[in-house]
């Protein structure tokens, strides 16, 4: 039980102390719970100075020899964000200059939904849990093809984010099952902020009987230490807005709800949560590997953050290259190419290749033109794929669909996949495969039939 000594910077107590606390005297009542406070504003400097200091102090909990000797892949950092379902991106807008504003619809509601999502130091992404606002989850708010989802986990909160109750059950139900080391003798450990349903009796306990380590992160932190804000929240909720002005571009009409709002946050996630930014928020944390200088260099924490002047070396190594670049064009200009549109002009490209000499830029300029056939090509089908989906949304939107709740285990407080497919085949919307299939093992009359002859 040595290593919850060190669970939080500013109460180092051991776990049966902190169990113990929380019986004898009630908790402080968070924002979670109703509370309204008004948040006090720090100057920017002293913020400055205060987090270089706690930052500091904190890495020292990563030197405990518990956590040294855990396992990359047994590392892992959790946290909750929310996204409005119908908030598209920010961008130009072109309009008459005789008018003094000019508006831009947003295509949907202003519902909130919260997500938690999970990462590990090796790249993997846990399954979201998707936290919806309201007293149940209704088969309604999911398109019919569930495929895309199928280790996703969705609840519903009155308020659209998680509770005491919710933190807990995603431990159980979706961190535990989902990070199971090969070694029944590893120790995992989370790094996680310090929100009230963090700090539970029944959350911190649940992860004492399972060998997970805790370890919270100082307040106003997260921004430089947490590798969810680091590099996957940014670029997630950028290409879920990108994923939906996509939408309103082909028909302005559609409406962005809770339906749509799993399709394009899927597309998003898949665009985000890659290998290559889990990663990269580890290291620019420096929590994995190890590195107490990398958070030090940050922006928000240096004192002077001004740019410095480039030297004068590398203006001339420009220019330098500028000149390179005019006389590459000079070069190549008088080279006959043309880009590509069918197979026999590329076939006509190669065979004139071939006939010259083996020049360097000639070579380039070939396989530059071959990659911009190729290129419009793509974006021609990824246009009509588009255009499809588009469609696809729309006839989804224009069906009237049956209200019906999702009818969950009592044993989970999560719906699943399976589910959300047995409420959409309860309220018609889905035919039963155990019928299908008992259809066709059923023989004809004239299949099950021996007929002899005579």
């Amino acid at each position: 039980m040595n290593f919850l000594r060190h669970l939080r910077l500013s109460q180092p107590v051991l776990a049966y102390e902190k169990l113990h606390y929380s019986f004898l005297q009630p908790r402080k009542a968070t924002w979670l719970n109703g509370s309204m406070e008004t948040p006090s504003l720090l100057e920017r400097t002293g913020c400055s100075l205060l987090s270089r200091e706690t930052h500091l102090q904190w890495f020292k909990h990563l030197a405990i020899p518990e956590i040294i000797a855990i396992k990359a892949s047994n590392r892992y950092n959790m946290d909750e964000t929310g996204i409005l379902e119908g908030r598209g991106s920010n961008g130009l807008v072109l309009g008459s200059s005789e008018t003094r504003s000019i508006r831009k619809k947003q295509p949907g509601s202003r519902a909130w939904t919260s997500l938690i999502e999970c990462i590990s130091a090796t790249g993997k992404a846990l399954p979201p849990l998707v936290i919806y606002k309201g007293k149940s989850v209704q088969q309604q708010w999911f398109p019919l093809d569930l495929t895309p989802y199928e280790s996703w986990k969705f609840t519903a909160t009155e308020n659209g984010w998680t509770s005491d109750s919710t933190a807990v059950k995603w431990l159980t139900e979706v961190f535990i099952p989902s990070t199971q080391p090969g070694d029944p003798s590893e120790v995992r450990l989370l790094i996680l902020d310090g929100h009230g349903s963090h700090e539970t009796t029944a959350f911190m306990y649940t992860c004492f009987r399972n060998k997970i380590h805790l370890l919270f992160l100082p307040a106003h932190t997260s921004h430089v230490l947490q590798p969810l804000d680091q590099s996957v929240f940014g670029p997630l909720k950028a290409a879920y807005k990108k994923e939906l002005g996509l939408l309103a571009e082909w028909d302005a009409g559609t409406v962005v709800g809770k339906r749509n709002f799993v399709i394009c946050y899927s597309k998003a996630r898949k665009a985000a949560l890659t290998s290559k930014n889990i990663i990269s928020g580890w290291k620019w944390t420096g929590l994995w590997p190890v590195s107490m200088a990398r958070p030090l260099m940050s922006p928000l924490l240096l004192e002077n953050t001004s740019t410095p002047a480039k030297p004068a070396g590398q203006v001339c190594k420009g220019l330098s290259d500028g000149k390179a670049s005019e006389k590459w064009a000079a070069d190549t200009s008088a080279v006959p190419w043309s880009t590509p549109k069918k197979r026999d002009e590329l076939q006509d490209q190669f065979s004139l290749f071939s006939k010259l000499d083996n020049d360097e830029h000639t070579q380039r300029l070939l396989f530059r033109k071959v990659q911009k056939g190729f290129d419009e090509k793509a974006y021609q089908l990824a246009v009509a794929q588009r255009k499809i989906e588009a469609l696809q949304a729309e006839v989804d939107a224009s069906r009237a669909r049956k209200r019906k709740k999702v009818k969950m285990s009592p044993n989970s407080k999560f719906a699943d996949i399976e589910a959300i497919r047995r409420a959409q085949i309860e309220a018609g919307e889905l035919e039963s495969s155990t019928d299908e299939s008992s259809e066709s093992e059923n023989p004809s009359d004239s299949e099950s039939c021996i007929v002899v002859a005579s």
